[in-house]
């Protein structure tokens, strides 16, 4: 027997995964940011890019990319049937590997230049990512387009950070002092 389900049931099926996949993500994300963060000695002895923006901007942005990642994520999930959709959820769970590992080897690791090839990694796969759930759903795909923008950005501000701190690996912070005023 072969029945499409009704409207209001792939409705409640994409409510069922956004109420899953949105905290999900969010809390992955705000977990792998706890690994390493810009309140270390090592980043603040580090020369800013001029394209640096305030750093209260980093987190509502990645908010707000998280919850619309989640609804991407969602919008596939849901789309049962749909030609491609197991192997855009798998390949969407490697490229999210990726992600979350960039904020670990930057601040954690104080690796840099590593940090920029994780980047590499993310933009390219998040690219077959955008390209394969446009095939299970047009807007899932648009729902990363923002995503792709900030990541390219992280990208440009990742390589800024390099070229202005060219010794500024892991024993960048080696001799700094970090005063505490009583």
């Amino acid at each position: 027997m072969n029945l499409l389900a009704s409207k209001a049931q792939l409705r409640a099926s994409f409510i069922r995964w956004a109420l899953f996949m949105v905290p999900l993500v969010v809390l992955l994300g705000f977990a792998a940011g706890s690994l390493g963060g810009p309140d270390t000695v090592w980043f603040q002895s580090l020369t800013k890019p001029s394209i640096f923006p305030p750093p209260m901007w980093f987190g509502i942005v990645w908010t707000i990319l998280y919850v619309m990642i989640g609804l991407s994520l969602a919008l596939v999930a849901s789309a049962w049937g749909a030609y491609g959709r197991g192997f855009a959820l798998i390949v969407f769970a490697a490229h999210f590997i990726g992600n979350l590992a960039w904020t670990p080897v930057f601040f954690g690791l104080q690796e840099m230049t590593l940090a920029l090839y994780v980047l590499g990694y993310v933009i390219v796969t998040l690219l077959i990512v955008i390209a394969m759930f446009w095939r299970v759903r047009k807007a899932a795909a648009l729902l990363l387009l923002p995503y792709l923008a900030w990541v390219l950005f992280a990208a440009v501000l990742n390589y800024q950070f390099i070229a202005t701190n060219p010794d500024g690996g892991a024993n960048a912070g080696e001799g700094a002092v970090e005063r505490i005023e009583l």
